[in-house]
């Protein structure tokens, strides 16, 4: 199995499926393609239909890109995990903010994009920003009172990597966030596959 993705340091995208893999301790290559260079799309295509990363090559020969669809892939490939939560109820709502996150919140994509090299604590997010930073906090701490953490949904899922690369937003820009999400953004940095992800953006050139 084969896992194209970007740079670590900025491809968000990326960093959602490898933590998955590396959580779950499923064997796979890494392959990266460094962005914004003259031949970053042709690299890309010759594995990515889409053009973009990630992109998912399985042994078994199917080609799969979307960050949500691969970890739906991965999901389906190895049951024995409990990338989901296994209630089913608990399930419909773990997809249903991953699927907000993957879709929404473009203001704070916007004026917070991810890179994890950034410092810029102080920055005043923009009324739009604002607000998705508000409703990010409040699906935190919904999902964690409800669940009782340590991880949004109990243990360690697909949810918390669709939203393992807003941490590392919080972590560059510091907005005032309630003290749950803040605790919730310590425990997601220092898990081992978080910390390894930060290594590495932190190496590259």
């Amino acid at each position: 199995m084969k896992l194209v993705i970007g740079d670590k340091n900025s491809s968000s995208w990326s960093m959602r499926p490898w933590l998955v893999l590396k959580h779950f301790g499923i064997p796979f290559e890494e392959i990266m393609v460094r962005l914004n260079r003259p031949d970053s799309s042709a690299n890309i295509l010759a594995h990515s239909p889409s053009g973009k990363v990630p992109c998912l090559l399985t042994d078994g020969g199917a080609v799969v890109w979307e960050s949500l669809a691969i970890m739906e892939t991965l999901a389906e490939l190895f049951p024995q995990h409990a990338m989901w939560p296994r209630d089913a109820t608990t399930r419909a709502y773990a997809r249903s903010v991953s699927s907000e996150m993957h879709a929404g919140f473009s203001d704070l994509r916007e004026q917070m994009s991810m890179d994890i090299r950034r410092q810029s604590f102080g920055q005043v997010p923009t009324a739009g920003a604002a607000a998705n930073i508000k409703r990010v906090d409040t699906i935190w701490r919904h999902c964690l009172d409800a669940h009782g953490g340590p991880f949004l949904f109990g243990d360690f899922g697909i949810a918390d990597a669709m939203f393992a690369p807003v941490v590392m937003r919080f972590n560059s820009y510091a907005p005032k966030l309630s003290g749950a999400a803040l605790a919730y953004c310590a425990r997601v940095t220092a898990l081992p596959e978080t910390a390894e992800w930060i290594k590495g953006a932190r190496e590259e050139q």
